[in-house]
């Protein structure tokens, strides 16, 4: 797994660091936490960033995550450490224990444990090695399953990384959007670099495999060869739109939300309330700001809402629900939401009431 030092300057070695100046990704000298899998996309986030540290004066950790899911997984742990050692990255390889269940409890434990080890050695930011290609996937996954803009946005460049006060600190960047798959690819190919072939990258029992595999080459056989680039795009407008919508759908939930005089006694004080208006017995919605509002902001702030307040995924029906209330005759009362929840009209206003 020899490897020299740092790879020739290139074009694209010159657009990451175009890529992250703009954009403001990883701050000189910042302390950076990389997902590595071992794959091409992370194999050559790791090489491409190690090339530009002279210029940026980073520190570097690699995180290895070990879902326990193949039987060649601790291979494939031992390859990322040995590989990072011969670069001279310092290099943490977690188990999970027990194994994830799901694919979206398994993305939940790796965000977990890169969160853990940026807070345990310092760093303020945590790359992955998502692509263009990820981003268009996931915005044609997404919208398949029926998902509003917020799912179609698909990868930000950065985000925090929760809502906890000390994951709110960490921000998780995707320096790689730029470049596609191919990109990546050819990029460990010319260079040389050493990858580990996932095998269950090939199962086309997961959905994602089988877009990846089948339905985009479709698409770019018989729609569009660009097809990669344009569903990317698409995304990079839609987190755009994304965010002014977001700041509008603040600026009407604050007008229409009333603060209750009763609160919940919260688990610890020091635990932040689930909503910034804190929690309560009952909630409050004042009519008169979402009758002049346009509906897509009258149903992300009541999205907002159910989101408060039920405990499984709001759906478009429960969200049309409070928007047949908004013009609703009064004592108008939806039927039960999950949990035993009821809406009603009280004249200017809609109560959403705690089940007994």
């Amino acid at each position: 797994m020899e490897h020299p030092p740092s790879a020739p300057w290139s074009d694209l070695h010159a657009q990451l660091h175009r890529v992250l100046r703009q954009r403001s990704l990883l701050p000189k000298g910042a302390g950076v936490v990389v997902a590595v899998s071992g794959g091409q996309d992370s194999v050559a986030l790791l090489r491409l960033l190690l090339d530009l540290q002279p210029k940026w004066q980073w520190h570097l950790w690699a995180v290895h995550g070990n879902h326990g899911w193949r039987p060649d997984a601790a291979d494939n742990a031992t390859f990322v450490a040995d590989l990072c050692q011969t670069w001279g990255v310092p290099c943490q390889v977690v188990r999970a224990d027990p194994p994830p269940a799901t694919e979206a409890e398994a993305r939940h434990w790796r965000y977990g444990i890169l969160g853990y080890a940026a807070q345990a050695l310092g760093a303020t930011h945590i790359a992955t090695g998502h692509t263009a290609t990820d981003r268009a996937e996931t915005l044609l996954y997404n919208l398949l399953r029926g998902s509003g803009t917020n799912g179609l946005q698909a990868l930000a460049w950065e985000r925090p990384l929760g809502l906890g006060e000390k994951e709110s600190a960490l921000n998780v960047v995707r320096p790689l959007l730029f470049l596609s798959r191919q990109a990546t690819g050819d990029f460990c190919q010319r260079e040389n670099l050493p990858l580990w072939v996932d095998s269950t990258n090939a199962d086309l029992a997961y959905t994602r495999n089988r877009l990846r595999l089948e339905v985009f080459p479709y698409l770019e056989t018989h729609v569009h060869p660009r097809i990669v680039h344009t569903l990317a795009q698409t995304a990079e407008i839609l987190t755009a739109e994304v965010a002014l919508l977001d700041q509008l759908t603040d600026d009407l939930y604050q007008r229409v939300r009333v603060q209750q005089a009763r609160e919940r006694a919260r688990s610890s004080s020091t635990d932040p309330p689930r909503d910034p208006l804190g929690p309560c017995d009952d909630w409050v919605l004042q009519r008169e700001p979402l009758r002049s509002a346009p509906l897509a902001l009258q149903r992300r702030v009541l999205r907002r809402v159910l989101h408060w307040v039920l405990t499984a995924s709001v759906t478009f029906d429960q969200v049309e629900k409070l928007v047949a209330l908004i013009s609703a005759p009064n004592r108008t009362q939806t039927d039960p939401f999950p949990g035993g929840w009821l809406a009603r009209v009280e004249g200017d206003q809609i109560r959403i009431l705690r089940p007994n």
